[in-house]
């Protein structure tokens, strides 16, 4: 009997098997990729009044704190490079809030815009007292709510 055949077929089985696997893999890095997409060198608790000034196109834009138990009313977050909320220490902006995630949402800039987006939370992230589905535009002077935190958004 001969094999060769066989052999062929099982060798193109082989490469299409791990061809679909390295495309997996890609297509998770990617993924991971943009979720974390925030500046890397900005470490966790990113700090009031930080250094700004936008790049080009971006303009700059702060995080004011409105209501908090746990962080200082008026207290000001440069978003410079964008900015994760939440309750995890890894959060750029770090607050105590029973209603909030570890990582509950971020804000980023594109281009001269700057975008909210919750972060498959589980009670979720409020714009203006609307849910937050997707990726939404702030405006400014709009208010962002998770849990009984609420800050508020000024651009230039």
């Amino acid at each position: 009997m001969d094999y060769e055949p066989i052999s062929v077929a099982l060798k193109f089985g082989f490469l299409a098997v791990l061809y679909l696997f390295l495309v997996w893999i890609a297509s998770s890095a990617r993924k991971d990729l943009m979720r974390n997409r925030g500046d890397a060198d900005i470490g966790p608790g990113m700090t009031p009044f930080g250094g700004g000034g936008g790049s080009a196109g971006t303009r700059d834009a702060w995080l004011v704190v409105e209501r908090s138990e746990s962080l200082t009313p008026s207290t000001r977050f440069d978003l410079f490079g964008g900015a994760t909320l939440g309750r995890s220490a890894d959060a750029d902006i770090s607050f105590e809030d029973r209603y909030a995630s570890g990582l509950h949402a971020r804000v980023y800039p594109r281009g001269d815009r700057y975008f909210v987006e919750d972060m498959n939370s589980t009670n979720g992230t409020l714009m203006n007292g609307a849910a937050v589905v997707g990726e939404n535009e702030l405006g400014d002077g709009f208010t962002i709510s998770i849990g009984d935190t609420t800050f508020r958004f000024e651009s230039q």
